[in-house]
């Protein structure tokens, strides 16, 4: 079994351009890039590998500096214990998952750190050339901590009770599944990051001004990296409430790669990789970056997704969402196929006989039991 604290062989800037220059002559789409139109990208996760996925890799051995430099001051550990080993895992070329969550209080790092309003499960499986991710909405109540300190929770409050430690296994506790990594980005970012591209153009499907955003239906509109920010944010007025919210968030995240991507302006990339300083942690370390954009990096061709849908529930006069347990156990089924890894046997439900699958895959896995490795 391959050991954790085998040292890394370390990759050089020769490493970065010739696994780009491969990819490219094999993809023309790096070229010209293009986002589908219902690709549900969630910025955190845009943030966390657009350096590595992206247009920006052309620029060479600069680029190769910058982002080393950058994500060498990103990197915080969890201290959670991991589920499975992740070193073999990424060596295997096997699936693996990242917990990724938002949160909208500033900078990262001040003593308010916050409640993160969107978590999520991404899941890379490089056989399928797919990136699946799975929603939980912040309001799904679960129990936060064990034994004496275990308390009923919504789930948005997981991190700031105690960090990505805590965040991390609520949500193996809540789905059966193994999180290998995790990345939280403060959405005070997007703001930079809009600036940086030159400002996004959004189709709006609902009238309404909210802070800097002041958007009509169905009309065109440039915004700015604050517009874009407010435009984000609004919920209330949304008859979809939080939900919308995402659709919007997802919105300007699609334009935001289109024109990340796209960039021909060495100074722009910098300006990027500047607005990721305090506003990205995460227990990637360059080193598994540069290894998943050499071996995973098919698996941003195909994104796919699916929310743990809850139900309302009035609890103790605070308003949660409650996943039914035939609901855990079928999104629990789902990741854990994503993994490669067999179902789970947490959940017990009337419907086990149910051969229905209504997720967002249908391929055979290998069957594996358990977290594996």
């Amino acid at each position: 079994m391959p050991n954790d604290n085998e040292p890394k062989r370390q990759h050089t800037p020769e490493d970065f351009e010739q696994v780009y220059d491969r990819r490219a002559d094999r993809n023309s789409h790096f070229k010209t890039p293009k986002v589908h139109p219902h690709r549900p990208v969630m910025w955190t996760i845009v943030i966390a590998l657009l350096v590595l996925l992206g247009g920006g890799l052309a620029y060479g051995y600069q680029a190769w500096n910058s982002a080393k430099k950058t994500f060498s001051q990103t990197y915080e550990a969890s201290n959670a214990a991991k589920s499975r080993n992740v070193a073999a895992v990424l060596k295997s070329n096997k699936p693996f998952s990242i917990l990724l969550m938002g949160t909208d209080t500033g900078a990262l790092g001040r003593s308010d750190v916050g409640r993160t309003d969107t978590m999520m499960v991404a899941t890379i499986n490089p056989t399928r050339e797919t990136a699946y991710l799975t929603s939980i909405p912040r309001d799904t109540r679960v129990t936060v901590g064990s034994g004496v300190n275990a308390s009923i929770q919504k789930i948005n409050a997981a991190y700031t009770i105690g960090g990505p430690k805590t965040a991390v296994k609520t949500v193996e506790n809540l789905l059966d599944v193994p999180i290998d990594f995790y990345a939280i980005v403060n959405m005070g970012g997007l703001e930079k990051m809009v600036n940086a591209v030159g400002g996004v153009d959004v189709k709006p499907t609902l009238t309404f001004q909210y802070g800097a955003a002041n958007v009509v239906k169905g009309k065109k509109t440039h915004l700015n990296g604050k517009q874009a920010l407010d435009y984000s944010r609004m919920r209330h007025e949304d008859p979809l409430g939080d939900y919308g919210r995402q659709k919007r968030q997802r919105e300007v995240l699609q334009k935001l790669v289109v024109k990340a991507a796209g960039l021909s302006s060495i100074t722009r990339y910098q300006t990027i990789l500047k607005s990721l300083n305090g506003n990205l942690k995460t227990d990637l370390t360059f080193d598994d970056l540069m290894q998943i954009r050499a071996k995973y990096g098919d698996a941003s061709h195909h994104i796919k997704s699916e929310t743990l849908q809850g139900q309302d529930a009035m609890i103790d006069g605070l308003s949660y969402q409650v996943p039914t347990t035939t609901e855990l156990k079928r999104v629990s089924n789902h990741i854990r196929k994503t993994l490669d890894l067999a179902n789970t046997k947490k959940f017990t439900t009337d419907a086990d006989t149910s051969t229905t699958d209504t997720g967002y895959t249908t391929d055979t896995t290998t069957g594996n039991s358990g977290y594996g490795y």
